[in-house]
């Protein structure tokens, strides 16, 4: 079973999906929707069939979404393009196969690219991420507000993310600037990880691997949730959260403990 690994998310490496089929498959799906749908036929090639990289993909389709501003298409390609490293498309693939995994409403891996807005606010994250670790924090923070205007989730550009994560849905996400979330964590619509007032410093939680937070959850400060544990919809949750339970309620309070093989941010069992 995988084993929660402190704050130390860039000694971590994520997940490994089969990565060669994860864009393989991308590529021949995108073939076969333009032959079914011709009126998709050129946006398909701009962003998927005609790209000669894997990085360049993301970066198309993340450019395209983000282009409502006076800032050229091409320019938003180019900023995408340049943080594009190894390790941020390992994540990404990571994500990619998590959504493919966890969803069912999600029935293609292309799916998740061209369509859902939890998935593309997350990649925009990791752009804006690496600008700001670069010393780069106002094309960072004007990234970060972009991509809010655009998907709906509220990221700060600092907030620590890890692999195989999934924002199912995305909208009201709000994520704060210190915020830390390990791999393999699945959170649902209306989610805050936020502050409990005026605090400065280190002030927002630390989601641990495995996590599922439900719709609605709302955790507060400092506190840890520990590895493999549920967060019930709708609970607000200010104190730390024990590995291996659920909790719920206002004020959040453990409900139920679970096996030690239960990973819910992969279940995704919305049952307390």
């Amino acid at each position: 079973m995988p084993k929660s690994t402190g704050l130390g998310l860039a000694e971590q490496q994520p997940p490994s999906p089969d990565n060669a089929s994860v864009w393989a498959v991308i590529r021949a799906e995108a073939a076969e929707l333009a032959v079914r749908e011709p009126i998709l036929r050129r946006l398909l090639a701009t962003e998927v069939t005609d790209a000669t990289g894997n990085n360049e993909i993301i970066a198309r389709v993340l450019a395209a979404r983000l282009s409502v501003t006076q800032v050229e298409t091409g320019n938003l390609f180019d900023l995408a393009l340049s943080t594009l490293t190894d390790d941020i498309m390992r994540k990404i693939e990571a994500d990619l196969a998590a959504v493919r995994e966890r969803d069912p409403a999600c029935t293609t891996f292309l799916h998740a690219l061209l369509n859902l807005k939890g998935f593309h606010a997350l990649q925009t994250h990791r752009i804006a991420h690496a600008l700001w670790n670069a010393g780069r924090p106002e094309i960072a923070t004007w990234l970060a507000n972009l991509a809010s205007l655009v998907f709906g989730p509220d990221i700060h550009p600092a907030a620590r993310i890890g692999a195989s994560i999934m924002l199912d849905h995305g909208s009201g996400i709000v994520i704060g600037e210190t915020a830390v979330i390990e791999d393999e964590v699945s959170i649902l619509q209306g989610v805050t990880l936020g502050g409990t007032g005026k605090e400065t410093g280190d002030r927002h939680p630390k989601i641990r691997h495995g996590v599922m937070i439900g719709a609605g959850a709302k955790i507060l400060g400092n506190i840890e949730i520990g590895a493999f544990s549920k967060i019930a919809a709708g609970s607000v949750v200010l104190k730390p959260v024990p590995e291996h339970c659920t909790v719920a309620g206002v004020p959040a309070t453990v409900v139920r403990i679970h096996r030690a093989d239960e990973i819910p941010a992969e279940t995704m069992d919305q049952n307390i």
